[in-house]
């Protein structure tokens, strides 16, 4: 049975007038599912290029990167965004919610795009807000919520879709390398949540 987040020696390469920077270079790592992993490292060693590649925002230069088994640099770009609305989750630590909607709604935004009916947007929504204690705020708009409560937000719409994959951002946590982790990084992968691609 294959990872869930293989690297097989994955570049990404940017080239900057006669400079090729190495934002990440020959990474290998498999993660499992339902592992928990942290990326860490010093500004500048390859964080967000692993964290953009994991989430199928990018694509490696060189190397295989296989989701579930999949390869991911031989899937078209309408398969990339399936599989981040149907698989992968985002949290960004600005909490990007939109201020005209309620918590509800703002928790239903990826279920609208996933295609999912009223009803049971609803209630998954509802569902997951009552788990994380913000059933009673149903109805606020983000600036009438706490910051704790508008950082929930974001992971209860994740855990809204029932999606298998989960990104984190890569600002805390304690350090663990992956098995085999190549230089780029002290990176790893992190959950349990999405999290953003930042610079």
């Amino acid at each position: 049975m294959s990872a869930l987040i293989e690297f097989d020696a994955v570049c990404k390469y940017y080239q900057m007038g006669d400079t090729t920077v190495k934002a990440a270079d020959h990474i290998t790592m498999k993660i499992e599912k339902g592992e928990f992993v942290a990326i860490v490292g010093q500004s500048g060693s390859g964080k967000s290029t692993c964290m953009n590649i994991i989430g199928c925002l990018d694509v490696p230069t060189a190397g295989t990167y296989r989701l579930n088994g999949r390869d991911v640099g031989k899937m078209s770009r309408n398969e990339l965004a399936s599989i981040r609305n149907e698989m992968l989750g985002f949290i960004f630590q600005q909490y990007n919610l939109l201020p005209k909607l309620n918590l509800l709604e703002n928790v239903e935004v990826p279920l609208v795009y996933a295609g999912i009916p009223r009803a049971e947007r609803h209630r998954r929504a509802r569902e997951v807000l009552e788990q994380v204690g913000l059933g009673d705020k149903l109805k606020n708009k983000p600036n009438q919520l706490s910051a704790a409560a508008r950082l929930h937000c974001p992971g209860a719409g994740r855990e809204s879709g029932g999606h298998s994959g989960r990104r984190a951002h890569r600002r805390a946590g304690q350090p663990h390398r992956p098995r085999g982790a190549g230089n780029a990084a002290g990176p790893a992968w992190a959950g349990p949540y999405g999290g953003a691609h930042h610079p």
